[in-house]
């Protein structure tokens, strides 16, 4: 028996949140831009709306049911997307700045567009 103690998860500190626009930088789906449906900061990972879509084949559960083929997207690494600007329709990266009010918003390096 060991007598090391668990670790807990380390939770990744991200550049993205849950509603933001994206574009995908690298993989598969790269250049796809779409919606951050769910973020998990303790994998760093991201579920993008119709990007890195999958499908499952589901086996029937009871008899006489059918089975089904079902889509769903899967989650991507954090640091493959990149927030994107619809207005300019350009990726950038992010700086966090304050506002006259004293707020820290986050802002597109390329743009200044203000995000939060």
């Amino acid at each position: 028996m060991s007598n090391k103690k668990k670790e807990k998860p380390q939770r990744h500190r991200m550049h993205v949140r849950t509603g933001d626009t994206v574009q995908v930088i690298s993989g598969q789906d790269q250049g796809k831009v779409g919606k951050i449906i769910k973020v998990n900061p303790k994998t760093s990972k991201v579920i993008i709306q119709g990007v890195n879509v999958k499908t499952k084949h589901v086996k029937p559960q009871q008899e006489g049911e059918s089975g089904q083929i079902t889509t769903f997207e899967a989650p991507i690494h954090s640091s493959n997307v990149m927030l994107y600007s619809t207005k300019e329709k350009v990726a950038s990266r992010i700086c966090y700045t304050l506002t006259e009010e004293g707020r820290k918003v986050r802002m597109l390096k390329k743009t200044g567009e203000v995000i939060d």
